[in-house]
């Protein structure tokens, strides 16, 4: 098992948004995060990646175990494509950056700044640095803004290819990446949940 979860409650601005949540991730499974927008689900990515800390509950991980791609890319502007990646490489200690390069064709880029990329290989460069982490566990939260469609072709190859090497995966995305993954539906953990109406949904 690389991650357990029991009983969780997380919140936003000090108010919960999901309560009583458990679940198991194991080796090889990649498994989705379903339901709409602001009920919980960067709150809960965040949580687990250890940026805040849960209200009540439990969560169980290896130590150094995991890799978080949130919202921001998470490059070095200043820097070309290749420093930031060895950049990364010093800090985890995996020197493979031919495969990182290559597993998002950031090859011809490869001595640009960083801050002059568009958003989409700026996009790639962030994700390529998951490949240089060497850890089993990786929580993406909607890792496919800004990538066109020949990218999202190469970052569902390297979601597969880390499952196949007993990797993890919890992901928050609204696109299907034609990957083997089972759905967890977050409604019915949505604090105070039995009470809402759907017009308060709406305009929540």
């Amino acid at each position: 098992m690389v991650l357990s979860v029991s009983s969780l409650t997380v919140s936003r601005a000090g108010r919960p948004v999901l309560s009583d949540l458990s679940f198991d991730l194991m080796a090889g499974q990649a498994l989705r995060l379903q339901g709409r927008n602001g009920i919980g689900k960067t709150t809960l990515l965040r949580c687990l990646a250890g940026l805040q800390p849960p209200l009540a509950g439990r969560i169980v991980m290896a130590a150094d175990s995991l890799a978080y791609a949130g919202h921001a890319d998470g490059v070095k502007l200043q820097l070309t494509v290749l420093e930031n990646l060895r950049f990364w490489a010093d800090i985890f200690g995996c020197w493979d950056i031919e495969r990182a390069l290559q597993a998002f064709e950031l090859g011809p880029l490869s001595d640009r700044l960083a801050g002059t990329l568009s958003a989409g290989q700026r996009r790639r460069l962030g994700l390529a640095r998951l490949l240089l982490t060497n850890r089993p566990l990786w929580l993406l939260d909607e890792p496919t803004v800004s990538l066109d469609d020949a990218s999202v072709t190469l970052f569902a190859a390297a979601v597969y290819d880390h499952l196949q090497a007993e990797g993890a995966v919890l992901i928050a995305s609204h696109i299907d990446l034609g990957l083997p993954a089972e759905v967890l539906a977050l409604e019915p953990y949505r604090a105070g949940s039995t009470t809402s109406t759907p017009f308060d949904e709406s305009f929540s």
